[in-house]
């Protein structure tokens, strides 16, 4: 099927279709889902929930930008609401400042490492967690998360910098950069 039939299909409310769209993109909004959960049980509560919106609100694609960002957008406004819904984020975010640490975002791991870093990512703190993916790898601006998440445009910026520095020290203990001269462009590794 292509991607329109598939888009008319589901507007329908057409089964085969439905399944068909659900089987094409959930695989990618998984591992969405999995960067801002806490669990596995998480990421695919968050999954479910998010292609639950995706078939109700399926109306309002209007062909601008392309299907999977729409459907993607979806699914991290979805993984938000679920953090917030269970109370899973606002306990991380008061941390005490940290001091600033200059990071260059010059080299770039190997596709073989970016599962490490990956699951480092997994391991910061969910607050420092959700905004590096919203930052990093989804591209919001400080601004939109600070509106997303309820916080301050300040504390997302400062939030970003410690998740980015406490990231830095994981991939140089388990040795995947050698020095904090040596950072990685998380954009580009995690973006697919």
């Amino acid at each position: 099927m292509t991607e329109q039939s598939i888009l008319v299909g589901c507007i329908k409310n057409d089964p085969s279709a439905q399944r068909e769209l659900y089987n094409r993109y959930s695989p990618k909004m998984l591992s969405v889902c999995y960067r801002f959960g806490n669990s596995r049980e998480d990421a695919e509560d968050m999954l479910q929930e998010g292609f639950i919106k995706v078939f109700t609100q399926i109306h309002t694609f209007q062909n601008k930008g392309s299907f999977e960002g729409w459907i993607r957008r979806i699914l991290v406004h979805t993984c938000i609401n679920f953090l917030k819904k269970n109370k899973k984020f606002t306990d991380c975010l008061h941390l005490e400042d940290a001091g600033f640490l200059e990071v260059k975002e010059e080299s770039l791991p190997s596709v073989m490492q970016a599962r490490q870093v990956i699951e480092c990512i997994r391991l910061l703190p969910l607050g420092y967690k959700t905004v590096l993916n919203l930052y990093a790898i989804e591209g919001y601006s400080h601004k939109e998360i600070g509106e997303l998440l309820e916080i301050g445009e300040s504390t997302s910026r400062s939030q970003y910098t410690r998740a980015k520095s406490m990231l830095e020290r994981m991939l140089i203990k388990k040795k995947i950069i050698d020095s904090p001269q040596e950072n990685l462009q998380v954009s580009v590794v995690l973006k697919k």
